[in-house]
């Protein structure tokens, strides 16, 4: 039996789904996305989840995997989704053809969800940092849904990419120097071409906090932080007072190596976390993630590319108490799961 909250929550989502039709509400581009992660004990149900960001004016999501449970809740509260195709289904997705995919895509996806609330299908998550047995996989996988999309006229609605960590660069310093590890050319060079043709973004995961702990005499906190005051670094006649502009501007140079200058870019994670390490503090999590959308809000380029927004999404929504790996992975909630914020910062 459905409980009272669950059954509050269902009514919100129908509320605001109807006053988003008659508004005619779509998301801003220039406005921010949240990552909702779901590897937690404690999450509150879907419809609170989007209801929560709606209420806060976010009106973009990133989905790891298209969960059914998940995927009406979204659309029903008007919100523009990033959908997740699962490293696991990469091997079915690059055999099972275009028809395949298309029925895949049909019963995984848009049997739960309106297309019109489908912006992104991010193949795979950093398959080619410590995922290398799907490389193979990973293009054909998405032409084969790229196919599936024209064959439904959904192509020019709906981009297919596949999100990167940054370790995708074997070069980052200084940005002007940026070049993809050799390693993974091989799969990346027929992708760029692919996201070139299908007018699609290189989407890479860049977390300042992480390269701050990996490497804590080379990266100032500050630097990794935003902070007024930092040490700036040079590279030639551009100046770079934040770790976020440098790692972009190191992987346009390194699509400008490979004759993708022109490619857009979008940062489908980054964030703060609040504890599991000495720098991970609300007060820090706080300043970075209010940066970042205060620059979404005012369309911030990059030193290499003034005056060209970075559409970004920020991890996570929640705190996930079931991710692995250090402490700090499970703190990056900019929510707790009362719908409380974990600290000051304001979306609107």
């Amino acid at each position: 039996m459905a409980t009272r909250a669950a059954l509050c929550w269902r009514h919100v989502a129908v509320v605001v789904a109807a006053l988003l039709a008659a508004a005619g509400v779509t998301a801003d581009p220039g406005k921010v996305g949240i990552c909702h992660g779901r590897v937690g004990s404690n999450l509150p149900p879907p419809a609170a989840a989007a209801a929560l960001l709606r209420q806060n004016g976010i009106t973009k999501a990133r989905l790891f995997l298209p969960d059914p449970a998940v995927l009406p809740a979204f659309a029903a509260a008007g919100i523009d989704l990033m959908i997740g195709v699962p490293n696991e289904n990469l091997t079915f997705l690059s055999a099972a053809g275009p028809n395949g995919a298309l029925q895949w895509l049909q019963s995984s996806v848009l049997a739960h969800v309106p297309a019109e609330r489908v912006r992104y299908l991010a193949v795979g998550n950093e398959v080619l940092y410590n995922n290398q047995f799907y490389a193979p996989h990973l293009v054909p996988a998405m032409k084969n849904l790229h196919s599936a999309l024209v064959t439904l006229g959904l192509d020019g609605k709906i981009k297919v990419s596949s999100a990167h960590a940054s370790s995708v660069l074997a070069s980052s310093y200084p940005p002007s120097a940026g070049a993809f590890d050799a390693a993974s050319i091989t799969v990346l060079r027929p992708m760029l071409q692919f996201l070139a043709d299908t007018g699609s973004p290189f989407m890479v995961n860049t977390y300042p906090f992480i390269s701050y702990v990996n490497d804590p005499v080379n990266v100032q906190l500050g630097y990794a932080l935003f902070a007024a005051g930092a040490p700036a670094v040079s590279d030639g006649a551009l100046v770079y007072t934040n770790l976020f502009d440098a790692t972009v501007d190191a992987l346009v140079a390194a699509l400008e190596k490979e004759g993708f200058g022109a490619m857009p870019v979008a940062v489908t994670e980054t964030g703060w976390p609040t504890a599991g390490h000495p720098a991970a503090t609300p007060q820090n999590a706080a300043a970075y993630n209010a940066k970042i959308v205060e620059r979404a809000a005012r369309g911030a380029g990059t030193p290499r590319r003034p005056g060209v927004p970075v559409e970004v999404f920020l991890f996570d929504l929640y705190d996930e108490d079931g991710k692995p790996g250090a402490e700090f992975e499970r703190h990056f909630g900019i929510f707790r799961a009362d719908g409380s914020k974990a600290y000051d910062i304001n979306f609107a």
